[in-house]
């Protein structure tokens, strides 16, 4: 089986460098397969429980052209502009349904293997694996004992 369209979802941390280079090495096995790489922004009503009696919008587009500039740093020289994304919405419910959409039959996350409570409470990638249609590959980041920018 050869992959065609992989989906490579970022936290934008210096580890995602690292998600980003094991998919292009996979692109590359699988005859330059399609890279697309996205960003999840929570909306800021999430974050703050909707209970903040001002508009967040103008704060809200100002984290959306920071990671949108992040991303595309990232992203250069491997994927084009057109198929660099930033969203709002939850993480794993927003993969998914780029991943449905546009016929991805692999995504790669990074994976900061986590243990015990945070384990139980669980993660993006954990959420990306249970619900998705296609493929999924969790790259291990971060070093044991060292801290990451999470």
């Amino acid at each position: 089986m050869s992959y065609h369209h992989i989906l490579v979802a970022v936290d934008l941390t210096k580890d995602s460098h690292k998600v980003l280079e094991r998919a292009v090495a996979i692109a590359e096995r699988n005859d330059s397969a399609k890279i697309s790489i996205m960003h999840t922004l929570e909306p800021l009503g999430f974050a703050y429980g909707g209970d903040i009696p001002m508009d967040l919008t103008s704060i809200q587009d100002q984290l959306d052209d920071h990671a949108k500039k992040r991303l595309a740093e990232i992203a250069s020289p491997h994927v084009p502009a057109q198929d660099q994304h930033v969203v709002v919405g939850m993480p794993d419910t927003e993969i998914h349904r780029f991943a449905e959409e546009n016929d991805v039959d692999l995504i790669v996350v990074g994976s900061h293997g986590r243990h015990g409570f945070a384990l139980l409470l669980g993660s993006t990638s954990t959420g990306v694996l249970h619900g998705a249609q296609c493929d999924v590959l969790a790259v291990r980041v971060g070093h044991k004992g060292e801290k990451s920018d999470e």
